[in-house]
């Protein structure tokens, strides 16, 4: 069995996978994830809405260090590899923080085309497979 890490945060379990956001009706402003209320002009009822997949790498680091709960990987510093975490800019002008996986950090260039991808997450005691979202260089 697999679930998502939240609901509405991505759309599931279709593929290929859309991040769901919302839009505006007074002023257009796109965000995500998803929310009731603009940020920007204060409207409330924003429509809900799927987001471009592919994106632009906007800037990016490295996570080199243990993280909080609910972070599930080795426990020690000296099992922990780190990983690359960074924004990724939407057609919709959202940047999305988010981890950037199956890419080394020498070749990491800002402004390189990025594409939406489902990764395993955790495995819940009951065995469940909880699934995120990442981003990857696009094909």
């Amino acid at each position: 069995m697999r679930r998502p890490v939240a609901e509405d945060l991505f759309t599931w379990p279709d593929e290929p996978a859309h991040l769901i956001g919302s839009r505006c009706g007074a002023c257009a402003t796109v965000v995500f994830p998803a929310q009731d209320g603009c940020p920007k002009c204060g409207a409330v009822g924003m429509a809900r809405t799927e987001l471009g997949r592919r994106g632009t790498l906007w800037t990016w680091t490295s996570q080199d260090f243990l993280p909080k709960a609910p972070y599930a990987g080795p426990e020690t510093e000296d099992d922990f590899g780190g990983y690359l975490v960074g924004y990724v800019e939407l057609p919709e002008g959202v940047r999305v923080i988010t981890r950037l996986v199956d890419l080394e950090r020498a070749d990491v260039e800002i402004g390189m085309e990025m594409e939406l991808v489902l990764l395993p997450f955790r495995t819940d005691p009951d065995g469940t497979e909880v699934i995120a979202y990442g981003f990857r260089p696009a094909a």
